[in-house]
């Protein structure tokens, strides 16, 4: 998959290691019921250069929802501690293949870096092909990271409201289909059961195989089955804003660059006690 722009395999990024301006960056993260610890695999064994991202850490401080978008200045910060410049080229993966990864290319690119690539098949894909790998801290040498943010790939709740009330764009959920058909309980509390009126089920898996993003025609097979138009406006949610953006990176893999990310998603929307849901499975369209 070297034709997409969006991926790198793990043999071109090994020959690019120590390059200057090069920055790599892991960004795994997991569920609690995968009971796995991102930071500690991180110190057992990672890409040679690379640094940890914490996507729990690098958020709004004052916000109540998980993985709320920081402002400029604290992304810049906390990016800039781990020795990142907007101006990098920069690699991101995770330790499940494509999961977490596109999250943080993601906040990359709406932060106004350029050149922003995922590793293709994460650190598994590394790991298999025997490629070097090392153990304990980075070693971060802090730069300056001027970040350009761009609000039009953010949506909050009350854009969020007017375009499902106005139903004037499409609505891509990565949830599991039994949470978006409320057939499975949400996993954090208080959190009720379905979707956002108009909404459409993408599960983020049916756009991944074996850890990889699916190529060009997998991608868009999974929109049209979802009833979903790839080159039309979307806003991509899922259950805490991290998944959405598998959504946002294969739409870009399609040449769709303009995709919106619902930053709340279902807990913010599921939460609030006036919000419009819905249950069962959405609308067959003609």
């Amino acid at each position: 998959m070297g034709s997409n722009p969006h991926l790198i395999p793990p043999e071109a990024l090994s020959g690019l290691l120590g390059s200057d301006g090069l920055s790599i960056v892991d960004a795994s993260w997991y569920l609690p019921a995968q009971n796995r610890d991102a930071r500690a695999e991180f110190l057992e064994g990672h890409i040679p250069g690379a640094v940890f991202f914490d996507q729990d850490a690098v958020v709004d401080p004052a916000a109540s929802l998980p993985h709320s978008l920081p402002s400029p200045e604290v992304f810049a910060a906390a990016v800039g501690r781990l020795g990142i410049r907007e101006t990098d080229s920069i690699v991101v993966y995770d330790g499940m293949g494509l999961f977490s990864a596109p999250r943080v290319w993601w906040l990359f690119r709406t932060f106004g870096a350029k050149d922003v690539r995922i590793l293709d098949g994460g650190f598994p894909d590394w790991r298999a092909a025997g490629l070097t790998i090392r153990s304990g801290e980075a070693v971060l040498q802090p730069r300056q990271f001027t970040p350009h943010f761009d609000a039009g790939a953010v949506v909050a709740l009350a854009e969020m409201r007017e375009h499902v009330s106005a139903g004037d764009v499409q609505i891509a959920d990565a949830r599991s289909r039994e949470r978006f058909e409320g057939r499975a309980p949400e996993p954090r509390a208080g959190v009720r059961s379905g979707h956002m009126p108009g909404a459409r089920s993408l599960p983020f898996t049916e756009l991944v195989a074996d850890g990889r993003l699916k190529p060009s025609e997998g991608l868009r097979q999974a929109f049209a089955g979802a009833g979903l138009d790839p080159a039309a406006p979307v806003v991509t949610s899922c259950g805490s804003g991290v998944t959405a953006a598998v959504i946002s990176l294969a739409l870009a893999s399609l040449g769709n660059d303009a995709a919106k990310l619902y930053d709340g998603s279902w807990t913010e929307w599921g939460s609030a006690s006036d919000t419009p849901v819905e249950t069962g499975p959405a609308p067959v369209r003609p």
